[in-house]
């Protein structure tokens, strides 16, 4: 009973970490409840700090007696153990510490996901693997891409085709025309939007507010590209979250603002415009 109630309960609401170092070593009950799969249902890596001399990789390795430093690869093994094969929400670390490899394991071991968050700076040839990764997440409902991957026309078409509860997407980066018009094409069931930070114009930000009909939340904070004007903000009443603070026609901002990879883009962008 009193298991029953910790894992269902308790538990859950504890972070990865505690999950991982904490609850498990408190009493024998705490840690057979932590060995419950639905306790590991929901993994945020955001917040680990997986360096080897940080104090969660030092507590880690002391708890389980590790002979080596903690790698992320590792310890996302072990946490889809535990989950035996039921989560439905995962969120990569932001760093480089994420290989192509850890997302192929996940994309096998987690077959119900419904909500992902990619990490940043993944290698050139590694986010040109997203789209046939997300081929396997048929449940898949909302994605976070912190900078737009090359490969994103083809990523956006495989959820397209093969995610039909897909109603929620994230994204940063320079949005082309044909990133509209594939967004606006391949998703226009989406309920939510946001492009928060990226190079977005007016003209490619009509083609999405265009196709995509259902939009309830379109955010598109400190954006470089456009103003809301009269058009735009006539066309966004009907949808039900509009934000569009800090959006600027003018390059007035550093281009930090809008990632490393966006950035480059950016600046090449413009270097052919005649500001």
């Amino acid at each position: 009973m009193e298991q029953n109630l910790l894992s269902a309960g308790f538990l859950p609401y504890h972070s990865d970490q505690d999950l991982a170092v904490a609850v498990p070593f408190v009493c024998k009950s705490w840690y057979r409840a932590s060995l419950d799969p639905s306790c590991w249902r929901r993994l945020n890596f955001r917040s680990l700090d997986f360096t080897p001399w940080s104090p969660f990789s030092r507590a880690f390795a002391l708890r389980y007696r590790l002979l080596s430093p903690l790698s992320f690869s590792a310890f996302l093994r072990f946490a889809l153990h535990r989950s035996c094969c039921v989560v439905d929400q995962l969120a990569f670390p932001l760093s480089s510490a994420v290989s192509i490899h850890d997302l192929a394991y996940a994309s096998v071991k987690c077959l119900r996901l419904k909500a992902l968050a990619l990490p940043d700076n993944l290698m050139l040839e590694d986010d040109l693997r997203i789209p046939e990764l997300v081929w396997r997440w048929k449940d898949l409902e909302h994605l976070e891409m912190e900078t737009k991957p090359s490969s994103f026309l083809e990523a956006v078409a495989e959820i397209g085709r093969n995610c039909p509860r897909f109603v929620g997407l994230k994204v940063r980066g320079l949005i082309r025309r044909e990133d509209a018009k594939a967004l606006a094409r391949c998703l226009p069931e989406l309920k939510h939007l946001e492009l928060s930070k990226s190079y977005l114009t007016k003209d490619e930000l009509l083609v999405v507010i265009g196709g995509c009909r259902k939009l309830e939340t379109l955010i598109v904070k400190d954006c470089l590209g456009f103003q809301a004007d009269d058009e735009i903000l006539k066309l966004v009443s009907r949808i039900e979250r509009f934000e569009h603070e800090g959006s600027t026609l003018v390059y007035s901002y550093t281009c930090s603002n809008i990632g490393s990879r966006s950035a480059l883009q950016v600046s090449f962008f413009l270097s052919t415009l005649d500001l």
